[in-house]
């Protein structure tokens, strides 16, 4: 058998032990002496009283945890007993199966979906600001060290939480996320750290394993920390410094062997400054602190993340036409509500939009009535008006640049994105011959040397 074994007889002292259970208790698997005449319960531990109820009053009793203290470290096991009677129906011991409490968890973990599925390759966008945090969030996967993630609110910060697990050493593990801000500040202790049986009112019968317990050998998210009451940051201080944890009402120290990943969408050093979030606990996550910029400073990728929810959310194929008002509409929001904002205006978009062509109908309010978004006859009125209050030659350049300006939004989105499809230059080298060329082979080639520079 894969789990281990104990028969004991009526008074509870062991009197059989298979192999796994040797290992499992430390005892020489050749060395049956060492188990002779032991009790039971000065191993399991006397608090445990499965043992008794099966021997006296006949009681199976399944699936019960029990701590044991093995040379030195706490290890926990499911342990299940089932009494033996002879015919007269008198009790003549009993056999008790342990199961490592990791095997069980990781079933679990598997079943209620505790594990990573977003890897680097679902963030979208080619910006500056998004390539470098990738680049940070690359080389922090590869490390132990504690990651902080700070950004605003729907910026995607699970993702990158999810994309690191997965590329650590700990992908095979459990990765389980908790939001600090949704859960009553009474209850966020024991449902981190666990509790014991009758630790408090309503406790669960035989205790309950913590978040940190679960995410053994895998990772933890702490999503919102900023939120978490200042009573349990010194708890989780003290945990991620000496990685043990204490149950709510137990006695027992749990080693736990978790990576921790944090997310907050306030500025933790003001938090810090006012009190409310404590500095030692700040300096401990802030190991590996990587930014995620909001979806505003990074406009260049809004495009590609419309069309990349537009194509995932298409489900019968209908192949959307954007107009160009639609175009212009989204490039200019502000997205208050980053890349979350933008899936759901696109999920309304392909929910409500009737027949292909997606027209400023089909945008929500907020969006299509955006003031900075104007009819062609407007923006040209507007940009004459803004031209002559230049001297002539800025007012020119003005107009010229928001000509360019609309001619690449338009290309951007016709090659859904891709700058390097979307720029010709027109360069002259020393020979004084104009050549046309992308952008890309611009740049890679150092012989042009150019005397003009025009997008075309």
């Amino acid at each position: 058998m894969s789990d281990g074994v104990i028969m004991v007889d009526n008074n509870g002292v062991i009197s059989e032990l298979n192999p796994v259970a040797k290992k499992i208790l430390g005892f020489g698997i050749n060395k049956s002496e060492d188990t002779r005449g032991v009790q039971v319960e000065s191993i399991l531990g006397t608090k445990n009283t499965f043992v008794r109820r099966m021997l006296m009053c006949k009681e199976s009793c399944p699936d019960t945890e029990v701590l044991l203290d093995i040379n030195g470290e706490v290890s926990q096991f499911w342990a299940s007993g089932e009494p033996v009677t002879d015919e007269q129906g008198i009790v003549t011991g009993g056999v008790i199966i342990l199961r490592p409490i990791k095997r069980i968890q990781n079933l679990v973990n598997h079943f209620n979906g505790n594990y990573g599925t977003l890897q680097f390759s679902d963030i979208i966008g080619e910006s500056k600001a998004i390539l470098e945090a990738v680049r940070i969030a690359s080389l922090a996967a590869t490390s132990i060290s504690s990651v902080l993630l700070q950004g605003e609110s729907g910026t995607g910060k699970e993702i990158f939480a999810q994309a690191i697990h997965n590329r650590s050493e700990r992908n095979a593990g459990p990765f389980i996320a908790v939001n600090c801000g949704a859960i009553p500040r009474e209850l966020i202790g024991s449902e981190l750290f666990g509790y014991a049986d009758g630790a408090f009112t309503g406790a669960k019968r035989g205790g309950k394993p913590g978040k940190f317990e679960l995410a053994c050998e895998g990772t933890l998210f702490l999503d919102e920390i900023g939120d978490m009451p200042l009573e349990q940051q010194v708890a989780l201080l003290r945990v991620l410094q000496e990685r043990k944890v204490n149950r709510i009402g137990c006695d027992k120290v749990i080693p736990v062997d978790v990576r921790v990943i944090c997310a907050t969408n306030k500025n933790l050093l003001k938090e810090v400054e006012k009190g409310t979030f404590r500095k030692d606990l700040y300096y401990r996550l802030d190991v590996i602190s990587i930014t995620i910029p909001p979806l505003r400073e990074r406009s260049e990728d809004i495009i590609a993340l419309f069309n990349y929810f537009l194509e995932k959310l298409d489900k019968h194929g209908r192949n959307f036409v954007v107009t160009t008002e639609v175009v212009d509409r989204i490039v200019h929001y502000d997205w208050p509500g980053n890349v979350r904002e933008l899936q759901n205006v696109v999920e309304r978009i392909a929910s409500l939009t009737e027949g292909q062509i997606v027209n400023l109908e089909n945008l929500p309010k907020e969006i299509c009535n955006l003031q900075a978004a104007v009819t062609d006859t407007e923006k040209q009125a507007s940009s004459i008006h803004y031209a002559e209050s230049f001297c002539g030659r800025e007012g020119r350049r003005f107009m010229l640049e928001e000509h360019e300006r609309q001619e690449i939004l338009e290309m951007l989105f016709t090659h859904r994105g891709n700058v390097s499809l979307t720029f010709y230059v027109t360069v002259a080298c020393d020979t004084c011959e104009h050549i046309e060329v992308h952008v890309a082979e611009f740049w890679r080639n150092s012989r042009v040397k150019p005397c003009c520079f025009l997008i075309l």
